[in-house]
């Protein structure tokens, strides 16, 4: 019997309020000193394409994975130019209120988090099993992060602190349960958080009190784009080499047209001679805005 292929990779159908937008912009290559980054609103740029029933999916309800509208707006994309486009998933930075363990089952470790500390925005997602799949990085103190080091959230529910008598001074008397209503505090269980058999002391760090971290979503990969602003095109090149041209003999008004015969662009063309009426140069100089539109090339060649 045949071995089958599984395809791992799904394409991704993430809300554009779990996606960051950073750019960089940079007048030219050669200009690498002033990296300024500013973040963009992505719920107002980035919108879902949803499927139709020609594609056989849920009309207008479900989204298109995979597939986005990005609208680059004109007030901040208005100097020609390099754009860095950064897509990356949400941060939600805060800080953790304790590590504990659960007061039914003691091995089970994890750390808790006060909604109250996350920004609004992402708080909708302090919820039962709402955070499940998330990546947990921390930060050292002097604010820097702790670099290729990360823990994933294996179950995240609403808890409350409850104080045991223990034998042991040495254990915190404070522990916590979960609760089934609504609550500030949420508990949330990380892996890897156990200690390996071989080793039972050695338990993996997964967070101090009052450290702050950084909550990201794993929706998707991050993805990079480079948008150029030029002033012309293959559409304006390809009209200066192919389109329709005329020169006025009399006055030297060079004239280009577009595919629709438009005035494109306009040069006065003259000669340069010395006193001895000998040529030393043949000029083209651009009119500007100084348009003869009595040079309309329908008018002409009719």
């Amino acid at each position: 019997m045949a071995i089958g292929s599984y395809g791992t990779i799904r394409p991704s159908d993430v809300s554009p309020e779990d996606v960051q937008i950073i750019m960089n912009y940079t007048p030219s290559r050669d200009v690498t000193d002033n990296f300024i980054l500013t973040e963009l609103d992505a719920q107002t740029l980035l919108k879902p394409y949803f499927n139709n029933t020609e594609t056989g999916g849920n009309a207008n309800v479900e989204i298109l994975g995979g597939l986005y509208n990005l609208t680059l707006p004109a007030e901040q994309f208005n100097a020609l130019g390099i754009y860095t486009l950064y897509l990356r998933p949400a941060q939600i930075r805060t800080v953790i209120t304790d590590c504990g363990v659960l007061s039914a089952l003691p091995n089970v470790k994890g750390i808790v988090i006060d909604i109250t500390n996350v920004p609004v925005q992402y708080q909708n997602k302090f919820v039962p099993q709402g955070l499940v799949g998330f990546r947990i990085e921390y930060l050292n103190p002097d604010g820097s992060k702790i670099p290729n080091f990360f823990r994933v959230v294996t179950s995240s529910f609403f808890c409350e602190p409850v104080v045991s008598n223990e034998v042991n001074t040495t254990q915190k008397s404070i522990r916590y349960r979960y609760v089934d209503g609504s609550s500030n505090l949420i508990f949330l269980t990380l892996s890897p958080s156990s200690s390996p058999t071989n080793k039972p002391n050695a338990t993996p760090f997964i967070g101090q009190p009052d450290q702050n971290i950084i909550i990201t979503n794993t929706f998707f990969n991050p993805v990079t784009l480079e948008v150029e602003m030029v002033e012309y095109d293959i559409s304006s090149l390809a009209i200066a080499l192919y389109g329709n041209q005329t020169k006025s003999i009399d006055d030297g008004i060079y004239t280009i047209y577009d595919s629709e015969n438009n005035i494109y662009r306009q040069y006065n063309l003259y000669e340069i001679r010395d006193q001895f009426n000998a040529l030393l140069y043949e000029v083209r100089q651009s009119r500007g805005n100084n348009i003869d539109f009595s040079k309309n090339f329908t008018t002409i060649t009719s």
